[in-house]
């Protein structure tokens, strides 16, 4: 997926691993005259991928990587994580590597039973979004600040994350939290890519919108210093890019909404009923709703 530079995959059989020294870190070998599985690939047999070599006789310290990073992991976060890695095996010359990747707290399966969500009529919402990292109802929101797209000027974005900035230090110093919604990337270091903004200038936001450019898909970003506060914070995170088919943002509505004030194409918009922020991180799901009384 994604834009130019982005690798395609490309999947190959177990006997080109094998050939090229991949396999042999991974593989036992099943023969089928004792029918039994044999470690390693020294035998005639079907190939199986069984980790043994690793996990048995060390070719790779694999499971004491991972036990080390777990452990790390539930001791900064206060919850069992989940952790996703990448590992170059050794080959000829070459040693082997381990890339971590990215972390995150594990939702238990009971977390997600009222979390399902059905077909929602689109009309009742805010934004949707197929691409959504967090997990569980937020209730308590009354407040959106919001960068109106149509207005927004990449030009600006200093600006903007000026404006946004305020917001924050008037609603947070109110103790209301917030829904932040926004176009490009939030915490952009490049501010044609999004709006630069540190984390300290959002904190108040407890659900953030991350939409595309009308010419330019955003990445969710993932294994940042803005991704490990969402994780830590538990902020709902949402990527919507409406023409790759991921979510919408009803950007009409909220052009409609009286603002509080206004700094720009920078808005607060303040309700009298709550919006309700539902997110299912198994699915990767989430929905917004407007609040009630203001659905068409």
């Amino acid at each position: 997926g994604g834009g130019p530079g982005h690798l395609r995959e490309a999947r190959f059989g177990l006997d080109v691993a094998e050939a090229d020294g991949t396999l042999h870190a991974v593989a036992s070998t099943y023969s089928a005259d004792n029918q039994a599985v044999y470690d390693g690939l020294s035998r005639p047999g079907a190939r199986v991928v069984t980790f043994a070599p690793m996990l048995k006789h060390g070719v790779f310290p694999l499971a004491t990587i991972l036990e080390l990073l777990v452990r790390a992991g539930e001791d900064a976060l206060g919850n069992p994580v989940e952790i996703e890695f990448a590992v170059r095996l050794p080959r000829a010359e070459e040693p082997a590597e381990f890339g971590f990747l990215q972390i995150r707290p594990l939702t238990l399966a009971r977390d997600h039973q009222d979390l399902t969500i059905g077909d929602v009529d689109s009309s009742q919402l805010i934004c949707q979004s197929t691409k959504v990292l967090g997990n569980g109802r937020i209730e308590n929101l009354f407040d959106i600040v919001v960068v109106d797209s149509q207005r927004f000027e990449r030009s600006r974005s200093q600006e903007v994350a000026r404006a946004v900035a305020h917001f924050n230090a008037t609603l947070s110093s109110e103790n209301r939290p917030y829904l932040l919604i926004g176009v490009g990337r939030w915490g952009s270091n490049d501010p044609w890519l999004g709006i630069p903004v540190e984390w300290d200038e959002i904190s108040g936001a407890r659900a953030i919108v991350e939409a595309g450019f009308h010419d330019f898909r955003v990445t969710p970003s993932q294994g940042s210093h803005f991704f490990q506060n969402l994780t830590a914070f538990q902020v709902g995170y949402f990527t919507v890019n409406p023409d790759a088919g991921e979510g919408s943002v009803d950007w009409q509505w909220l052009a409609e909404q009286p603002a509080v004030e206004e700094q720009g194409c920078v808005r607060h918009l303040q309700f009298s009923q709550p919006l309700r922020v539902i997110m299912n991180s198994r699915t990767s799901q989430g929905v917004i709703f407007k609040p009630e009384g203001l659905v068409p």
